[in-house]
Formats: structure tokens, sequence, C-alpha cells
């Protein structure tokens, strides 16, 4: 299957593009710390019904055409509204599955069963042998050969060390980090090699103007910026996740040259401090019980570090904004 000439036609569109790029713009000067008021971010993604693991270059093209259909909801001027295409393979186990685990799913959610080895003996995977790696390989390519400049690429969940850690080993890993630390080091060091390898290939197969983190639409950031899943440092210690944990988190951030998001979903106030000092660290997407904690977010962190903010029952937008006044705030629907 190829992309009708006229979908090719729509999603070079001129007009649009110039529009994403004013939006685009006006985040930069967000990021900046300028004096600009609250950014309201609402993406647009394509559907298929073909599933990316059986026809990966059928599935990205549908998911174009089907984008093409609601292109001109992206001609918003006030609301951001990116059309993206979302390379989602295992949902957050992508890299476990990399890492050799087997991954299945069950009920509307993928799962994964642990690694064989102990904690500290985790082998580097042959990414190349990998079927995920493939499969990405295969629908990046076929998104460059598609040759349309409009919409947004987001990458897999490539997540974080920890909560790599997490799916491949279960609470092993955190008895390890207060038991055997050395080993839990070794480990979270190897997946984040992993990790750093998998953007960087991921930069090099995807155009830099098109390129962005897992969820684009609801996480779009400026141009060059990463992400990282910081939900299970909820489960450590202030200095725990300081000492061990942070340092990497910051190191795989600093792959790209606005370094970028870590997104939390549970109670992480304790470490604001460390979010504060990770010179890499751009922003924090905050939704359901993260975003409760919004006021100690905005009073806690560096004024050049940005929220995006996923409403809720329990912190509203009018909340939010009366909190923040609408500084250093993206708000997302």
């Amino acid at each position: 299957m190829t992309l009708s000439l006229t979908t090719k036609h729509i999603l070079n569109d001129p007009r649009l593009i110039a529009i994403r790029d004013a939006h685009f713009a006006r985040l930069e000067r967000v990021f900046d710390a300028a004096d600009e008021p609250a950014f309201y971010l609402s993406g647009i993604n394509g559907r298929s019904e073909i599933t990316i693991y059986d026809e990966p270059e059928h599935h990205l093209i549908t998911c174009l055409e089907d984008l093409a259909q609601i292109a001109e909801e992206a001609g918003d001027a006030d609301v951001f509204r990116p059309l993206c295409f979302e390379c989602d393979i295992y949902g957050v186990h992508y890299v476990d599955s990399i890492f050799g685990c087997h991954v299945y799913h069950k009920h509307g959610q993928w799962y994964n069963e642990h690694v064989d080895n102990a904690v500290g003996a985790l082998p580097a995977p042959d990414i190349d042998a990998s079927l995920a790696w493939q499969l990405t390989e295969r629908v990046t390519r076929a998104f460059v050969a598609a040759d349309v400049a409009l919409p947004i690429f987001g990458l897999p969940t490539i997540a974080s060390a920890l909560n790599i850690a997490v799916n491949l080993y279960g609470e092993d890993i955190l008895t390890a980090l207060l038991c055997d630390p050395e080993a839990a080091a070794r480990d979270l060091q190897t997946i984040n090699d992993v990790l750093m390898e998998l953007h960087r290939r991921l930069m090099n197969l995807i155009p830099a103007a098109q390129l962005q983190a897992v969820i684009p639409a609801g996480r779009v950031q400026p141009l060059g910026s990463g992400q990282i899943c910081g939900c299970t440092t909820q489960l450590l210690s202030p200095a725990c996740y300081r000492e061990m944990v942070a340092p990497l988190d910051d190191a795989l951030l600093g792959v790209y040259p606005r370094g970028g998001m870590i997104h939390l979903c549970g109670a992480h106030e304790q470490h604001i401090a460390t979010f504060h000092d990770m010179k890499n660290l751009r922003a924090l997407q905050l939704n359901d019980r993260a975003a409760e904690g919004l006021a100690a977010y905005h009073v806690g962190l560096r004024p050049d570090q940005v929220i995006y903010l996923n409403p809720c029952e329990g912190m509203s937008a009018e909340q939010g904004m009366n909190l923040t006044q609408g500084r250093g705030l993206v708000l997302v629907s």
C-alpha cells in the first residue's frame, strides 16, 4: 500500500506546517522561562485497524491517511493540535522485549515475564536481533519514505532504567538497591546504556523536525527533547533516587540537545529537590496522583522547568491556573 497523492498533499500543506511551527516557537518561549501565559496542548493521533505487528508499513500508511482526513483540526491557532503517529510497540514493555523477555497481550494489556538471571548479571541484548527493534526500523523507514512533513513521529516507550529494571525483575531490584547496591547499579547501567543507544538510533532515523518522545499528543516538547518515565520513583527514598537512579535519568535525557521530560503519575514529591538539580530535566509531566502535588512542584522546581498538567479529579485546570497563574504551565486535554 502506498500513500495517496491527496494525503501527501494535505500532510505537506505549508499553511498547516506554519501553524505547527508557530506553536513550537511559542512552546520554546515557555521553556525559556519567558513571560508567557499557559500553553494549551491537545494533539491528534492517527488510527488504523491494521496492527503494527502484522503489517507495520500498512499500519503506518493507514494512520497517515486517517490524519489527512482530520488535518484541518491542526489549523487551530490557539491550541496546539499536532498531528501524531505513535510507534506503539508492546506498550511499556517494548524494552523488556529487547532484553529477551516474553511479552504477551492479555485482557487489553501488555505484560512480560521476568528475566532468568540474578540481579547483577543482566547481559546486554543484541538489539538488531530483537523483533521489537526490527518492527521499529520498518515503521521508521516507511515514515521517512512517505515524505510528509506535517505529522510528528512519537517513539515507542523507551522508559527509564528503573522502570525497565522493575519490569525485568519485579521487587527483586528494589531489594537489591538496599541489600546489594553494586549488583543493582551494574544492571541499571546496562539498561541505561541500551536506552541511550535506542534513542541515538532513532535520532539518526527520523527527521529532527518530526521526532518526539512517547505520547506526543499530550507531551510534545521543543524540538530536540527527550523523555523518560519516572513512574517507579515513587517506590524509592529521596537518598536512594538521588544516589542510585537520578544520575542515570539525567544522563539519558542528556542524549538530547535540549534535555527533556520526566513523566510522573504517583507520589513523587519527595524527589522534587533532586529534580530541581538535574541539569537535563526541563519538564515534568504530571497526571493522576502526581497532578495533585502541583503546588509542591510549582514552588520547588527551577524557573526553567516546565510543568505539563493533565487535569484530573484532584487537580482541575482551573485549580492549576490559580496555583501557577499559567506561568511555566502546559495544560493538556
